[in-house]
């Protein structure tokens, strides 16, 4: 029963753009779908396993200037380096995380902060490599394809946008089975006890770099889809600011949960928006929202209506 309402939800977006007219707004969905990827990853290790990482967005970065620059400069087909820019990600994860775990608490949060901070600077003065504060612009789209008669081109934005939905099914069901896996209850122990979990002779490190390692391949994933679909980039997307709204996402879903990054990432992408309408205070009142969200409703969006619903089944008996 609990696929059924997973099931009515994909095809509920799979005819968004055959009822969306404005154009803007299947951008703002795609746009919502990536970050709903990322996400997902800054979840593994912060929802999962307790440890708030802020370089998901200089993960972002690099997955996004390495799938550009292997189709750009090397001629790789866009379908591969969306492949291999995960995986450079996931190596620079692992280089940069096999020491900062060694940290715990707000420590590791201050160590994984000044990552994506040397991140951001290499992006910019990279210049030879990355173009700078110039970015890197005419990203190719993956190559279209025909499907039943039909030209698939994704330089269409509906197109991309179904090609944006697939990989985020695509990633949900590899989160929704891993999180089920012995990785991660382990994750979870580690979470709920470090201390008692590494007296059960449970190698802790190991899992929690596994967990950093993985919130690298979903940003570096979500970064490739972005480069490819705006098809200009420069550091200014993967500062740290992009971190704390992959931040803000989980916590604002529901941290720890399969649903929380995918509502938190729509409300990340779509309170600004509604917002404009008073562009003077727009940032003001973005903040208040913030504050009471945190304030009534610290679990998440989810966990909130999972319980209100829990509740009056109960009461309905």
């Amino acid at each position: 029963m609990k696929k059924l309402p997973v099931l009515l939800l994909v095809v509920l977006a799979a005819l968004l753009p055959l009822v969306l007219d404005v154009k803007y707004y299947i951008h703002l969905a795609v746009l919502a779908m990536v970050w709903a990827i990322v996400a997902q990853g800054a979840n593994f290790i912060q929802g999962y396993t307790g440890y708030v990482s802020i370089v998901q967005g200089g993960f972002m970065g690099v997955g996004a200037y390495a799938s550009a620059l292997l189709s750009m400069r090397l001629g790789l087909p866009v379908w591969a380096s969306l492949l291999v820019a995960p995986l450079l990600t996931g190596a620079v994860a692992l280089v940069a995380g096999y020491p900062s775990l060694r940290v715990k608490g707000h420590y590791f949060a201050i160590v994984t902060m000044a990552y994506n901070m040397v991140i951001f600077i290499v992006l910019i003065n990279a210049i030879d490599i990355t173009g700078g504060e110039s970015g890197l612009s005419r990203i190719p789209v993956p190559a279209g394809f025909h499907l039943a008669g039909r030209e698939i081109d994704f330089s269409n934005r509906s197109h991309y946008y179904y090609l944006v939905l697939a990989a985020l099914v695509m990633t949900s069901v590899a989160a929704a089975w891993l999180v089920r896996s012995r990785v991660g209850r382990t994750w979870q122990a580690t979470r709920q006890n470090e201390n008692y979990a590494e007296a059960l002779g449970i190698s802790c490190a190991r899992y929690k770099l596994a967990a950093f390692i993985g919130s690298a391949l979903y940003a570096g994933f979500a970064g490739a889809l972005y480069a490819h679909y705006v098809g200009f980039i420069n550091p200014s997307p993967f500062s740290v600011d992009a971190s704390m709204n992959a931040i803000l996402a989980v916590i604002l879903g529901g941290s720890g949960t399969l649903a929380g990054p995918l509502v938190g990432a729509g409300l990340v992408v779509a309170l600004p928006e509604v917002l404009r309408v008073a562009e003077t205070f727009r940032f003001i009142a973005y903040g208040v929202l913030l504050i009471v969200a945190m304030i009534f409703f610290p679990r998440g969006l989810v966990p909130m209506i999972g319980g209100l619903f829990r509740r009056r089944r109960g009461a309905g008996r």
